[in-house]
């Protein structure tokens, strides 16, 4: 039978896509608001497009200035984190997780086509393409605004594919025999390069030679034979993307994914009992968390990549307090807002253990913290290597952040884990704990918190007395013990329990 790629093929991929979306949209359980989610998001990319280009400066000289000569570098930042986030999730989303999928004759260009289709369904994605257009309305105002946006529109759903086609790509070579090695190398030498072209001072020269000049030129040139060639041209490279990435995503569909598959038959050796039941549990929780693809892959990213663009901004102390709410916030996206899933069918086995409800929330709590918490302090030690030395009142306000931000996102965390749990196969590097509509509104409503949390101690860090800080410590531990709390007494009562788990074990 000939394997080769058809139209056939290709149409029968675009119906399976249609067809797993209907099924992935009848999962969802929607509230009443459910239904004003798309208008709503649909107004923010509008209001971001168009607001900012009515304000006051905007399109004139000093700072819409400033910001229409760093356009060239922010579009071609935008392609470089949208390689950044796809590659750190495998090659994309799935619509379909591995093992139901492995029983229905789903080709790997209707993965590639599905996961495209779900990049836009991220806080991250969203916040960059909103600041994206914000940024070029004010820098160009209301009289080139309209012509200038659908071509920033079309690069960013081209530069998505795009990012795709190398996330693709690396998931292959990840698949080979030492391709786990070659990419890790690969980061390294990046990461390396970056920061050395930072310390000489060469980076900032580098970004502006990236040639996406051409694109933002052709933005500003209005409704002109320039502007219509830019458009297509753009248009073309995305039509190019979406279908090149097929390609890849074939490629590494024929190899096994060799870091899941060294995970799940893999030997481990026995251990010496544990002195009590409570540490038992954390010790099971804490292997169930480290042994899996998507959190040891996830914490790498999430722990490495705000601190290494702490060293490149070179931020001081005193703004190095957002980032421990960031990496909490991206922490528990990974696996904490719906942390009984991890259990899987073993939920069942778990519950027919002599041991009281409170302690296995107890571990579960405990070992998320112990999750959020590593991941903050590899951040803001390698943040701490170009701050210099802190004042005590700046050191006070980024350890009080840290204990703040990690009780606070563990409480929120917790609390969505009981009263929404999903069935999710967290085996694949490219799963999620929820769906991602619901996944889009656990990071904003953790991103907002923990970013304000972060701002009010950073300017406790500039006050001189380091009191300060622990004083207002006080009452945001207070709030979010007692919802903790809440929660814990809440796993207690058996109905709940039984449909948590009843759930996850589905």
């Amino acid at each position: 039978m000939p394997t080769a790629a058809s139209w056939t093929d290709a149409r029968r991929a675009v119906a399976d896509v249609g067809h797993l979306l209907w099924f992935r949209a009848r999962q969802v359980r929607r509230g009443r608001g459910g239904r004003w989610v798309a208008p709503v998001f649909i107004a923010v990319t509008l209001g971001a497009a168009v607001v900012p280009a009515l304000l006051p400066g905007a399109g004139g000289e000093g700072r819409a200035f400033e910001l229409l000569l760093l356009l060239p570098s922010a579009t071609a930042g935008f392609l470089l984190l949208a390689v950044v986030s796809a590659v750190a999730s495998g090659g994309g989303r799935e619509l379909l997780a591995r093992e139901p999928a492995s029983i229905h004759p789903l080709s790997p260009t209707t993965d590639h086509l599905g996961a495209l289709l779900l990049a836009p369904l991220n806080i991250s994605w969203l916040l960059q393409c909103w600041a994206l257009l914000g940024t070029t309305a004010y820098a160009l105002g209301p009289d080139r605004v309209a012509a200038a946006q659908p071509v920033l529109l079309a690069w960013v759903l081209a530069a998505t594919a795009v990012a795709q086609v190398v996330a693709w790509s690396l998931e292959g070579v990840r698949r080979t025999a030492h391709g786990i090695a070659v990419v890790r190398l690969l980061a390294a030498a990046l990461l390396g390069g970056g920061l050395v072209l930072q310390m000489n001072g060469a980076l900032v020269p580098l970004l502006d030679r990236i040639p996406t000049r051409p694109l933002v030129v052709g933005m500003l040139s209005g409704w002109s034979w320039r502007w219509v060639a830019t458009l297509l041209v753009v248009l073309a490279a995305l039509l190019v993307a979406v279908v090149l990435g097929a390609v890849p995503a074939h490629l590494a569909a024929r190899r096994s994914p060799r870091d899941e598959m060294r995970v799940e038959t893999g030997r481990y050796a026995a251990r010496p009992a544990p002195r009590s039941v409570l540490a038992g549990l954390v010790r099971t929780d804490r292997a169930s968390v480290w042994r899996a693809v998507p959190m040891r892959r996830g914490l790498a990213v999430l722990a490495l990549g705000p601190g290494v663009v702490a060293v490149l901004g070179d931020l001081p102390w005193s703004s190095l307090t957002v980032l421990p709410g960031l990496v909490a916030s991206g922490g528990a996206l990974l696996y904490g807002v719906n942390a009984w899933c991890l259990d899987a069918r073993g939920a069942l086995w778990r519950e027919s253990l002599p041991v009281p409800a409170g302690a296995v929330f107890a571990a579960r709590a405990y070992v998320l913290g112990e999750f959020l918490l590593a991941a903050s302090l590899v951040t803001v030690a390698l943040a701490a290597t170009r701050a210099g030395v802190p004042s005590p009142a700046e050191l006070t306000a980024l350890v009080c952040t840290l204990v703040v931000v990690t009780v606070q996102v563990v409480a929120a965390a917790l609390r969505w884990s009981a009263q929404r749990p999903y069935a999710v196969d967290l085996r694949s590097a490219r799963a999620t704990p929820a769906p991602p509509l619901t996944m889009v509104g656990y990071s904003t409503r953790l991103a907002v918190s923990t970013t304000l949390t972060g701002l009010v101690f950073s300017a406790f860090a500039r006050l001189p007395d380091w009191q300060v800080a622990i004083l207002a410590a006080v009452p945001f531990l207070c709030w979010s013990t007692a919802r903790l709390l809440r929660t814990a007494r809440a796993w207690t009562d058996p109905a709940d329990r039984a449909r948590v788990v009843m759930t996850v074990a589905a």
